[in-house]
């Protein structure tokens, strides 16, 4: 593609954005400050259409931007810088909250005041994160709380029922062995460990060890961490016209509250590099009513080890320009916290 016929494809889709009306070469001519004749730009929008970049949706009709006319439009765009004054209420609205989840909470909730669009926001916990120390109560009625932080400052607690009393003390012992012995292995590998001790034969012997049988055989140190997802904006989608029926909007709304449908839609920017934001022009593979959609999306690296993706879905006729930069920098704001 040439550079003017560059030109001309992406002031189409720029003036697509503007209307959501088909456009005419003539309205191209007048936007442009070179003497390029209507005669001409019909010329090139004919051959953009060749190569599926634009469509016409009737005979008489102006041109409409396809999907592949919009990834090139999105891969000509710098992303643009906000004001210093911005940045620093970002910095400093993120300062004040203290937990991961108020922050992926303010994150989704400040995407969507910035672009008037669906923001997204989710920590992706690793696989095995690594034990920081357990707590064991004791609770009537042969009752255990049994309490698993990790070193991405994660805490995660269940009460299980045992079959035998176990005192305090011997609750105390146990803690304590698996806090002086495997303080920052990874759970997996405590879990195995614990196992090949467990299986031993000496552990028929050691009281401690019996009773820490009682308990992993209910689960301890068998934790599954939850991504944290939080959404905010949905109802702005209804006002777009996407050309959806009542059913099919209906369907969109059921997907994005599936969790699961949600993350498969971030799970494509884990794949990028940290910091390096990615545009998903048309969601149609996703689901049939997600066609007309695009997200934007920032895989970010949280102090903690966790991983982290902030994202902004919207029409595919969206302000690009704008809502990758909100993306950008609330990105950022988000992991500097």
């Amino acid at each position: 593609m040439t550079p003017r016929t560059k030109e001309v494809l992406h002031e189409i889709v720029e003036a697509y954005i503007e209307t959501g009306e088909p456009v005419a070469s003539r309205s191209i001519a007048r936007r442009r400050r070179d003497p390029l004749s209507a005669a001409s730009i019909r010329n090139i929008m004919a051959d953009l259409d060749d190569e599926g970049y634009l469509c016409q949706p009737h005979t008489s009709a102006g041109r409409v931007p396809t999907e592949k006319a919009y990834r090139s439009y999105v891969q000509s765009l710098t992303l643009r810088r906000l004001a210093s004054v911005e940045i620093e209420r970002l910095k400093a609205e993120f300062g004040r909250l203290d937990t991961v989840e108020a922050r992926v909470e303010h994150t989704s909730r400040t995407l969507t005041e910035m672009t008037r669009g669906m923001g997204i926001a989710a920590t992706i916990p690793q696989a095995s994160p690594a034990l920081d120390q357990i707590e064991l109560v004791a609770l009537p009625d042969h009752r255990v709380l049994m309490v698993v932080m990790t070193r991405d400052h994660a805490v995660r607690n269940r009460v299980v029922a045992l079959d035998q009393a176990v005192t305090g003390d011997e609750l105390a012992s146990i803690r304590n062995y698996i806090n002086r012995n495997f303080s920052g292995w990874t759970l997996e590998a405590v879990r195995r460990e614990l196992a090949g001790r467990l299986e031993h034969a000496s552990a028929a012997y050691d009281v401690i060890l019996q009773k820490l049988t009682l308990l992993y055989a209910k689960g301890l140190l068998d934790v599954a961490a939850d991504p944290e997802i939080h959404m905010d904006g949905v109802s702005n989608l209804i006002g777009l016209d996407l050309h959806l029926t009542k059913e099919k909007m209906r369907e969109l709304f059921r997907a994005l509250e599936e969790k699961k449908r949600v993350l498969e839609l971030l799970d494509r920017f884990l794949e990028k590099q940290t910091g390096e934001i990615a545009v998903h022009v048309g969601l149609g593979e996703m689901h049939p009513s997600m066609r007309e959609l695009s997200l934007i999306g920032l895989p970010v690296q949280l102090p903690n080890g966790l991983s982290a993706v902030v994202a902004v879905l919207g029409p595919v006729r969206m302000n690009y320009g704008r809502v990758m930069s909100a993306v950008q920098h609330v990105g950022w704001a988000f992991q500097k916290a």
